[in-house]
């Protein structure tokens, strides 16, 4: 026998509850951040309620799944064939250079260099609040037995380093592996929380606040302070391997877009005090000769046209 169509109301309310249905069968899929499922183009979606704060000093929060294993894998695959022995950023010519502080080995992933890199670049935009045009290429490392990163701070001490999108803010440790024993990220100037030590921590990570690296967690922590100084208990570094392998990837993220100039090495100031006001007014496009100028002849206003 023919059944009548549903009455108006009674049809609508069974479209929502079959709609809520779909969503929360979507989110139990594990494609945003949150999970260990298969992945292979993840959706931009983090939830707040999966990060939790660590520390204060400095600010630091663990977001334990935020990658799936697929997006983990393809991390490493991309880098094992490109590894070279990692180096550190010189203070005074911002080059690379080889030193016993840092032993492992890496290398950089171009953002957005394929869908997989571009949803994790989204992924860590949401989660931070920062812009994704602000972080550097992603760095991944490969940590051997016996290799470490001795303590550092991200941020820079001069003003070679900083051209590029200004000081460092943050730091979010993306871990692409469990590891055995030891690879700890460890801060040894934090204020730690009660309980934060575990018994399966090494002997390194005793030495302070530490992160156990676990496949697939997230690790962001803050460089400058919220009046923007720099934070020196941000003090932190990769406790060495004891057993296994560790795998890493690192993404920076500046207080101003990476692709961008922030400043010249020479000086950088505004003429005129009405230049943010034309620079507002839009002068800075209709009238480049007098407000931004070229490098042999440089303009009145290339601070409020940030150029410099």
């Amino acid at each position: 026998m023919a059944r009548a169509p549903l009455p108006g109301p009674a049809l609508s309310l069974l479209s929502v509850i079959l709609l809520l249905v779909g969503r929360r069968g979507a989110a139990g899929a594990g494609g945003g951040g949150g999970g260990r499922g298969s992945s292979v183009y993840p959706a931009p979606v983090v939830y707040p309620h999966h990060s939790r704060q660590i520390s204060w000093y400095p600010r630091a929060f663990l977001y334990p799944h935020f990658l799936t294993d697929d997006e983990a894998n393809h991390l490493v695959s991309l880098a094992r064939a490109e590894l070279k022995r990692s180096a550190v950023a010189d203070d005074t010519s911002g080059k690379s250079k080889l030193s016993e502080v840092r032993t492992s080995s890496g290398t950089f992933i171009s953002k957005g260099q394929d869908p997989i890199v571009a949803g994790i670049e989204d992924k860590i935009a949401a989660w931070t609040f920062l812009p994704k045009e602000n972080g550097e290429d992603m760095q991944v490392l490969r940590y051997k037995r016996g290799e470490k990163y001795e303590p550092h701070h991200d941020f820079f001490t001069d003003s070679v380093n900083t051209i590029r999108g200004g000081h460092r803010v943050a730091t979010v440790l993306l871990y692409l592996t469990d590891v055995a024993e030891g690879g700890e990220t460890v801060f040894p100037l934090a204020k730690a929380r009660k309980g934060s030590h575990h018994k399966d921590l090494s002997e390194c990570a005793q030495k302070g606040l530490a992160v156990k690296p676990r496949k697939g967690d997230a690790l962001l922590f803050f460089n400058l302070r919220p009046d923007a100084e720099t934070d020196p208990s941000s003090l932190h570094g990769g406790c060495e391997v004891i057993k296994g392998e560790k795998w890493s990837a690192t993404k920076w993220i500046r207080v101003a877009s990476f692709d961008k100039v922030y400043h010249t090495p020479g000086n950088c100031t505004d003429n005129s005090n009405s230049c943010s006001q034309w620079a507002a007014l839009g002068e800075c496009t209709k009238n480049p000769a007098y407000m931004v100028g070229t490098v042999a002849l440089p303009g009145h206003c290339r601070r409020s046209c940030n150029v410099c």
